[in-house]
C-alpha cells in the first residue's frame, strides 16, 4: 500500500470502492474491508502494490421523524416529544493497481 508515488511504477488498473455506513464510527472498518478488497483486486490483475489517492466521506442520506402530543387539563397543559434522525455516511475510497519493479541491490 502507497500513499505517495513509488519513483517508478506502472499504472494497470484504476480502482474504486464505496460502502454505506450508519455511523462515521463504524467508517473505519468500511474503509479497511474496502482497501482489502482493492488489494486483491489489484494482486488478481498483476499489480504487486495500490496507490491510494483518495478517502471521501458524504452524507448520502437522512431520515428523521418525530412523534408529539399535548394533553389539556383543568389547570395545565402537558407536551410530549420524541424525535430521532439517522445518518446514512457514504465512504469513497479511490486508488490504481501498480506494478512496481524491483530495486536492484
Amino acid at each position: 500500500m502507497y500513499t505517495q508515488a513509488p519513483q517508478s511504477f506502472e499504472e494497470i488498473a484504476v480502482l474504486s470502492a464505496s460502502r454505506k455506513s450508519v455511523t462515521s464510527a463504524g467508517g473505519e472498518r468500511a474503509i479497511e474491508k474496502m482497501i482489502d478488497a482493492m488489494k486483491s483486486e489489484a494482486a488478481a490483475l498483476g499489480a504487486n502494490g495500490v496507490l491510494l489517492e483518495d478517502l471521501s466521506d458524504s452524507d448520502s442520506l437522512g431520515l428523521g421523524t418525530g412523534v408529539g402530543t399535548q394533553t389539556y387539563t383543568h389547570n395545565a397543559s402537558i407536551d410530549v416529544g420524541v424525535g430521532g434522525f439517522l445518518g446514512v455516511v457514504r465512504k469513497s475510497v479511490r486508488a490504481r493497481a501498480i506494478l512496481v519493479a524491483a530495486r536492484p541491490d
